[in-house]
Protein backbone atom coordinates (compact mmCIF):
# COMPACT_ATOMS: atom_id res chain seq x y z
CA UNK A 1 0.00 0.00 0.00
CA UNK A 2 1.27 3.76 -0.78
CA UNK A 3 0.64 6.53 1.24
CA UNK A 4 0.91 10.44 0.47
CA UNK A 5 0.83 12.76 3.16
CA UNK A 6 -0.14 16.01 1.45
CA UNK A 7 -0.25 19.80 2.36
CA UNK A 8 2.20 19.46 4.66
CA UNK A 9 3.58 22.95 5.66
CA UNK A 10 7.42 23.17 5.70
CA UNK A 11 9.44 19.46 5.41
CA UNK A 12 12.44 18.69 7.00
CA UNK A 13 14.75 16.07 4.86
CA UNK A 14 17.91 16.59 5.92
CA UNK A 15 18.80 16.63 2.10
CA UNK A 16 19.88 19.80 1.29
CA UNK A 17 19.55 18.95 -2.76
CA UNK A 18 15.77 18.72 -2.52
CA UNK A 19 15.06 22.11 -0.79
CA UNK A 20 16.31 25.04 1.52
CA UNK A 21 19.53 24.91 3.49
CA UNK A 22 20.98 22.27 5.67
CA UNK A 23 17.69 21.21 6.52
CA UNK A 24 16.67 20.60 2.48
CA UNK A 25 13.54 22.47 3.46
CA UNK A 26 10.24 21.96 1.32
CA UNK A 27 7.33 24.67 1.21
CA UNK A 28 3.71 22.96 1.13
CA UNK A 29 5.56 19.60 0.32
CA UNK A 30 4.44 16.04 0.44
CA UNK A 31 5.63 12.54 1.25
CA UNK A 32 4.96 9.45 -0.88
CA UNK A 33 5.16 6.04 1.48
CA UNK A 34 5.40 2.62 -0.17
CA UNK A 35 5.79 -0.30 1.93
CA UNK A 36 8.75 0.83 4.41
CA UNK A 37 10.35 3.43 2.45
CA UNK A 38 9.92 7.09 1.49
CA UNK A 39 9.20 6.85 -2.43
CA UNK A 40 8.91 10.77 -3.48
CA UNK A 41 9.24 13.98 -2.07
CA UNK A 42 7.53 17.04 -3.70
CA UNK A 43 5.41 20.20 -3.99
CA UNK A 44 2.27 18.78 -2.48
CA UNK A 45 0.76 20.06 -5.82
CA UNK A 46 2.38 17.23 -7.95
CA UNK A 47 2.30 14.25 -5.96
CA UNK A 48 1.60 11.14 -7.83
CA UNK A 49 -1.60 9.11 -7.01
CA UNK A 50 -1.44 6.58 -4.13
CA UNK A 51 -3.77 4.33 -2.06
CA UNK A 52 -4.40 6.37 0.58
CA UNK A 53 -3.83 10.38 1.09
CA UNK A 54 -3.45 11.92 4.91
CA UNK A 55 -3.79 15.27 4.54
CA UNK A 56 -0.90 16.91 7.32
CA UNK A 57 -3.97 20.39 7.42
CA UNK A 58 -0.11 23.12 6.97
CA UNK A 59 1.28 20.90 9.80
CA UNK A 60 4.87 20.67 9.56
CA UNK A 61 6.92 17.02 9.23
CA UNK A 62 10.63 15.89 10.61
CA UNK A 63 11.96 12.75 10.79
CA UNK A 64 12.05 10.62 13.29
CA UNK A 65 14.28 11.36 15.98
CA UNK A 66 17.05 8.96 16.36
CA UNK A 67 17.73 8.67 20.00
CA UNK A 68 21.13 7.65 20.12
CA UNK A 69 21.97 7.40 23.96
CA UNK A 70 19.85 5.73 26.48
CA UNK A 71 20.00 2.92 29.14
CA UNK A 72 16.34 1.77 29.23
CA UNK A 73 16.98 -1.77 30.89
CA UNK A 74 16.30 -1.36 34.50
CA UNK A 75 14.42 -1.51 37.87
CA UNK A 76 13.88 0.43 40.95
CA UNK A 77 13.33 4.39 41.49
CA UNK A 78 16.10 7.35 42.22
CA UNK A 79 13.50 9.63 43.55
CA UNK A 80 15.45 10.01 46.64
CA UNK A 81 18.97 10.64 44.83
CA UNK A 82 16.90 13.23 42.78
CA UNK A 83 15.69 15.17 45.26
CA UNK A 84 18.47 15.01 47.62
CA UNK A 85 20.59 16.36 44.06
CA UNK A 86 18.01 19.04 43.79
CA UNK A 87 18.40 20.02 47.77
CA UNK A 88 22.44 20.32 47.17
CA UNK A 89 24.48 17.12 46.86
CA UNK A 90 26.23 16.77 43.70
CA UNK A 91 26.01 14.03 41.08
CA UNK A 92 28.58 11.07 41.16
CA UNK A 93 28.36 7.63 39.42
CA UNK A 94 28.02 5.82 42.50
CA UNK A 95 24.23 6.27 42.37
CA UNK A 96 24.43 3.48 40.05
CA UNK A 97 24.78 0.97 42.29
CA UNK A 98 21.11 1.42 43.91
CA UNK A 99 19.54 0.72 40.33
CA UNK A 100 22.22 -2.46 40.12
CA UNK A 101 20.54 -3.59 43.03
CA UNK A 102 17.13 -3.57 42.05
CA UNK A 103 17.60 -4.64 38.74
CA UNK A 104 19.52 -8.08 39.75
CA UNK A 105 16.77 -8.72 41.38
CA UNK A 106 13.90 -8.03 38.87
CA UNK A 107 12.35 -10.81 36.36
CA UNK A 108 12.95 -10.99 33.07
CA UNK A 109 9.08 -9.55 32.22
CA UNK A 110 9.25 -6.76 34.45
CA UNK A 111 12.62 -5.81 32.86
CA UNK A 112 10.62 -6.15 29.61
CA UNK A 113 7.51 -4.44 30.77
CA UNK A 114 9.40 -1.46 31.89
CA UNK A 115 11.11 -0.98 28.63
CA UNK A 116 8.28 -1.34 26.63
CA UNK A 117 6.81 1.53 28.86
CA UNK A 118 9.42 3.79 28.11
CA UNK A 119 9.72 3.09 24.14
CA UNK A 120 5.54 4.35 24.65
CA UNK A 121 6.84 7.37 25.94
CA UNK A 122 9.70 8.16 23.48
CA UNK A 123 7.56 7.14 20.41
CA UNK A 124 4.30 9.04 21.29
CA UNK A 125 7.37 12.26 21.39
CA UNK A 126 8.53 11.59 17.74
CA UNK A 127 10.79 8.53 18.40
CA UNK A 128 11.53 6.07 15.67
CA UNK A 129 15.01 4.78 16.11
CA UNK A 130 16.46 3.78 19.72
CA UNK A 131 20.05 2.91 21.00
CA UNK A 132 20.11 1.32 24.46
CA UNK A 133 22.59 -0.17 26.62
CA UNK A 134 22.94 -2.64 29.60
CA UNK A 135 24.87 -1.59 31.94
CA UNK A 136 22.85 -2.10 35.30
CA UNK A 137 23.55 -5.70 35.72
CA UNK A 138 27.00 -5.87 36.08
CA UNK A 139 27.46 -9.92 36.35
CA UNK A 140 27.52 -12.25 33.16
CA UNK A 141 23.99 -13.48 33.63
CA UNK A 142 22.26 -10.31 34.21
CA UNK A 143 24.21 -8.14 31.76
CA UNK A 144 23.42 -11.16 28.83
CA UNK A 145 19.62 -11.13 29.80
CA UNK A 146 19.70 -7.44 29.43
CA UNK A 147 20.98 -7.03 25.90
CA UNK A 148 18.51 -10.27 24.96
CA UNK A 149 15.87 -8.24 26.19
CA UNK A 150 16.55 -4.73 24.68
CA UNK A 151 17.55 -6.87 21.13
CA UNK A 152 13.74 -8.01 20.96
CA UNK A 153 13.05 -4.15 20.71
CA UNK A 154 15.80 -2.62 18.65
CA UNK A 155 18.79 -3.39 16.20
CA UNK A 156 20.62 -0.66 17.91
CA UNK A 157 22.34 -3.11 21.35
CA UNK A 158 25.29 -1.54 23.65
CA UNK A 159 27.00 -3.67 25.51
CA UNK A 160 27.90 -1.78 28.98
CA UNK A 161 29.08 -4.24 31.28
CA UNK A 162 31.81 -1.27 32.15
CA UNK A 163 29.55 1.03 33.37
CA UNK A 164 30.99 0.91 37.33
CA UNK A 165 32.91 -1.80 38.50
CA UNK A 166 30.76 -4.16 40.54
CA UNK A 167 29.78 -3.93 43.86
CA UNK A 168 31.87 -7.33 44.72
CA UNK A 169 34.84 -6.11 42.80
CA UNK A 170 35.23 -3.07 44.58
CA UNK A 171 38.13 -4.29 46.07
CA UNK A 172 39.53 -5.90 42.65
CA UNK A 173 39.15 -3.22 39.69
CA UNK A 174 41.11 -5.33 37.61
CA UNK A 175 39.64 -8.33 38.21
CA UNK A 176 36.14 -6.53 37.04
CA UNK A 177 38.44 -5.60 33.99
CA UNK A 178 39.59 -9.08 32.93
CA UNK A 179 35.21 -10.26 33.83
CA UNK A 180 33.86 -7.35 31.44
CA UNK A 181 36.81 -8.19 28.07
CA UNK A 182 36.18 -12.37 29.35
CA UNK A 183 33.59 -14.50 30.11
CA UNK A 184 31.05 -11.76 30.30
CA UNK A 185 32.00 -10.19 26.66
CA UNK A 186 31.62 -13.93 25.09
CA UNK A 187 27.98 -14.22 26.76
CA UNK A 188 27.32 -10.56 25.81
CA UNK A 189 28.71 -9.92 22.20
CA UNK A 190 25.78 -12.42 20.30
CA UNK A 191 23.06 -9.88 21.15
CA UNK A 192 25.08 -6.53 20.72
CA UNK A 193 26.49 -4.57 18.02
CA UNK A 194 28.05 -1.34 20.20
CA UNK A 195 30.40 -1.77 23.10
CA UNK A 196 30.70 1.46 25.50
CA UNK A 197 32.86 2.21 28.50
CA UNK A 198 32.01 5.22 31.36
CA UNK A 199 35.46 6.39 31.33
CA UNK A 200 35.43 8.88 34.06
CA UNK A 201 36.89 9.00 37.50
CA UNK A 202 34.84 6.63 39.48
CA UNK A 203 34.64 4.52 37.10
CA UNK A 204 37.30 3.42 34.32
CA UNK A 205 40.40 4.80 33.66
CA UNK A 206 42.13 5.19 30.09
CA UNK A 207 43.92 2.14 29.98
CA UNK A 208 41.19 0.26 31.50
CA UNK A 209 38.64 1.60 29.41
CA UNK A 210 41.11 0.77 26.27
CA UNK A 211 41.26 -2.42 27.28
CA UNK A 212 37.50 -2.76 26.88
CA UNK A 213 36.83 -1.59 23.63
CA UNK A 214 40.16 -3.59 21.81
CA UNK A 215 38.62 -6.69 23.61
CA UNK A 216 34.95 -5.85 22.29
CA UNK A 217 36.65 -4.91 19.02
CA UNK A 218 37.92 -7.93 18.73
CA UNK A 219 34.27 -9.64 19.06
CA UNK A 220 33.21 -7.48 16.14
CA UNK A 221 31.52 -4.76 18.67
CA UNK A 222 32.17 -1.31 17.48
CA UNK A 223 33.08 1.29 20.03
CA UNK A 224 31.58 4.03 21.31
CA UNK A 225 32.24 5.87 25.19
CA UNK A 226 30.72 7.96 27.85
CA UNK A 227 33.46 11.02 27.88
CA UNK A 228 34.11 13.90 29.54
CA UNK A 229 31.29 14.33 31.64
CA UNK A 230 32.16 14.95 35.11
CA UNK A 231 35.56 16.70 34.15
CA UNK A 232 38.57 16.48 32.30
CA UNK A 233 39.66 13.13 31.11
CA UNK A 234 40.94 10.86 28.44
CA UNK A 235 37.61 9.45 26.97
CA UNK A 236 36.90 11.82 24.08
CA UNK A 237 40.67 11.38 22.72
CA UNK A 238 40.47 7.68 23.43
CA UNK A 239 37.24 7.51 21.58
CA UNK A 240 38.64 9.07 18.64
CA UNK A 241 41.92 7.12 18.74
CA UNK A 242 39.89 3.77 18.57
CA UNK A 243 37.49 4.73 15.82
CA UNK A 244 34.44 5.17 18.27
CA UNK A 245 31.30 6.17 16.32
CA UNK A 246 30.45 8.40 19.21
CA UNK A 247 31.84 10.30 22.13
CA UNK A 248 28.78 10.69 24.77
CA UNK A 249 28.83 13.87 26.79
CA UNK A 250 31.66 15.64 25.95
CA UNK A 251 30.97 18.08 28.65
CA UNK A 252 34.15 18.94 29.59
CA UNK A 253 36.94 20.19 26.72
CA UNK A 254 39.90 20.99 26.28
CA UNK A 255 41.21 22.43 22.35
CA UNK A 256 43.26 19.28 22.08
CA UNK A 257 39.52 17.09 22.67
CA UNK A 258 37.68 19.73 20.04
CA UNK A 259 40.44 19.38 17.35
CA UNK A 260 40.58 15.59 17.77
CA UNK A 261 37.00 15.18 17.11
CA UNK A 262 36.95 17.55 14.18
CA UNK A 263 39.94 16.14 12.63
CA UNK A 264 38.42 12.43 12.99
CA UNK A 265 35.25 10.21 12.32
CA UNK A 266 33.77 10.04 15.94
CA UNK A 267 30.21 11.87 16.88
CA UNK A 268 29.99 14.33 19.96
CA UNK A 269 26.58 12.80 21.20
CA UNK A 270 25.45 16.08 23.58
CA UNK A 271 22.72 14.47 26.32
CA UNK A 272 21.57 18.34 27.58
CA UNK A 273 18.93 15.96 29.73
CA UNK A 274 21.42 14.92 32.05
CA UNK A 275 23.02 18.60 32.40
CA UNK A 276 19.21 19.48 33.48
CA UNK A 277 18.82 16.72 35.71
CA UNK A 278 22.09 17.20 37.99
CA UNK A 279 22.31 21.29 37.34
CA UNK A 280 25.83 20.39 35.97
CA UNK A 281 27.53 22.52 33.02
CA UNK A 282 25.94 22.54 30.04
CA UNK A 283 27.99 21.11 27.16
CA UNK A 284 29.43 24.38 24.29
CA UNK A 285 27.63 22.46 21.59
CA UNK A 286 28.63 26.35 19.12
CA UNK A 287 31.86 25.26 20.35
CA UNK A 288 32.10 21.86 19.03
CA UNK A 289 29.77 23.17 16.03
CA UNK A 290 32.27 26.23 14.49
CA UNK A 291 34.77 23.64 15.20
CA UNK A 292 33.33 21.66 11.99
CA UNK A 293 32.12 18.74 14.97
CA UNK A 294 29.52 16.06 13.91
CA UNK A 295 27.00 16.75 16.44
CA UNK A 296 24.54 14.47 17.72
CA UNK A 297 21.56 15.28 20.88
CA UNK A 298 20.39 12.29 22.41
CA UNK A 299 18.04 11.86 25.73
CA UNK A 300 20.07 9.75 27.87
CA UNK A 301 17.08 8.15 29.43
CA UNK A 302 18.24 6.42 32.60
CA UNK A 303 16.99 6.47 35.94
CA UNK A 304 19.24 8.46 37.99
CA UNK A 305 20.99 11.31 35.88
CA UNK A 306 18.19 11.82 32.92
CA UNK A 307 15.14 10.61 33.80
CA UNK A 308 13.16 11.56 30.36
CA UNK A 309 12.68 10.20 27.12
CA UNK A 310 11.67 12.85 25.28
CA UNK A 311 13.95 14.54 21.94
CA UNK A 312 11.47 17.42 21.76
CA UNK A 313 12.87 18.22 25.36
CA UNK A 314 16.67 18.45 24.39
CA UNK A 315 16.03 20.03 21.95
CA UNK A 316 14.15 22.60 23.48
CA UNK A 317 17.51 22.41 26.34
CA UNK A 318 20.29 22.90 23.24
CA UNK A 319 18.63 25.85 21.78
CA UNK A 320 18.03 27.68 24.99
CA UNK A 321 21.84 26.49 27.06
CA UNK A 322 23.70 25.20 24.67
CA UNK A 323 24.46 27.45 21.63
CA UNK A 324 22.41 25.63 18.91
CA UNK A 325 20.15 27.03 16.40
CA UNK A 326 16.47 25.11 15.93
CA UNK A 327 17.77 23.79 12.59
CA UNK A 328 20.95 22.84 14.29
CA UNK A 329 19.41 21.54 17.15
CA UNK A 330 16.59 19.58 15.03
CA UNK A 331 19.36 18.08 12.56
CA UNK A 332 21.11 16.87 15.27
CA UNK A 333 18.48 14.93 17.03
CA UNK A 334 17.65 13.31 13.32
CA UNK A 335 20.53 13.12 10.95
CA UNK A 336 22.88 13.60 13.78
CA UNK A 337 21.61 11.00 15.85
CA UNK A 338 21.86 8.96 12.70
CA UNK A 339 25.56 9.58 12.13
CA UNK A 340 26.47 8.10 15.46
CA UNK A 341 24.56 5.06 14.90
CA UNK A 342 26.13 5.25 11.53
CA UNK A 343 23.44 4.60 9.83
CA UNK A 344 22.45 6.13 6.18
CA UNK A 345 18.67 4.95 6.18
CA UNK A 346 17.18 6.64 8.98
CA UNK A 347 17.08 10.52 10.37
CA UNK A 348 16.41 12.09 7.23
CA UNK A 349 12.99 11.77 5.05
CA UNK A 350 14.43 11.16 1.13
CA UNK A 351 13.86 8.49 -1.30
CA UNK A 352 14.97 4.91 -0.54
CA UNK A 353 14.69 6.24 3.54
CA UNK A 354 13.07 4.27 5.62
CA UNK A 355 9.69 5.83 6.18
CA UNK A 356 10.18 7.32 9.68
CA UNK A 357 8.61 10.51 10.15
CA UNK A 358 6.35 12.91 13.01
CA UNK A 359 3.75 15.40 12.38
CA UNK A 360 3.83 18.31 14.40
CA UNK A 361 1.01 20.17 15.73
CA UNK A 362 2.87 23.34 14.70
CA UNK A 363 3.53 25.24 10.57
CA UNK A 364 6.88 24.75 12.09
CA UNK A 365 10.16 22.81 13.15
CA UNK A 366 11.32 25.71 14.87
CA UNK A 367 8.25 25.19 17.26
CA UNK A 368 10.29 22.03 19.32
CA UNK A 369 12.30 24.73 20.60
CA UNK A 370 10.02 27.79 20.82
CA UNK A 371 6.99 25.45 22.51
CA UNK A 372 9.46 23.47 25.03
CA UNK A 373 7.00 21.21 26.87
CA UNK A 374 4.09 21.10 24.85
CA UNK A 375 3.05 17.96 23.36
CA UNK A 376 3.36 18.93 19.51
CA UNK A 377 3.84 15.56 18.11
CA UNK A 378 0.43 14.68 17.13
CA UNK A 379 1.10 11.64 14.52
CA UNK A 380 4.06 9.37 13.97
CA UNK A 381 4.97 6.59 11.34
CA UNK A 382 7.34 4.15 11.16
CA UNK A 383 8.73 1.70 8.96
CA UNK A 384 5.98 3.04 6.68
CA UNK A 385 3.31 2.33 9.17
CA UNK A 386 0.94 4.73 11.23
CA UNK A 387 1.76 3.73 15.21
CA UNK A 388 -0.09 6.89 16.65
Amino acid sequence: MSTAIINISSLVTNDPSLGEGPLGLVQDAAVVIDGDRVAWIGESSKAPATDNAVDAGGRAVVPGFVDSHSHLVFAGDRTAEFNARMSGRSYSAGGIRTTVAATRAASDEALEANLLRYLGEALRQGTTTFETKSGYGLTTHDEARALRIAAAHTDEVTYLGAHIVAPEFADDPDGYVALVTGEMLDACAPHARWVDVFCEKGAFDGDQARAILEAGKRHGLVPRVHANQLGHGPGVQLAVEVGAASADHCTHLTDTDVDALAQGSTVATLLPGAEFSTRAQWPDARRLLDAGVTVALSTDCNPGSSFTSSMPFCVALAVRDMGMTPDEAVWSATAGGAAALRRTDIGRLTPGARADLALLDAPSHVHLAYRPGVPLVSAVWRRGVREL
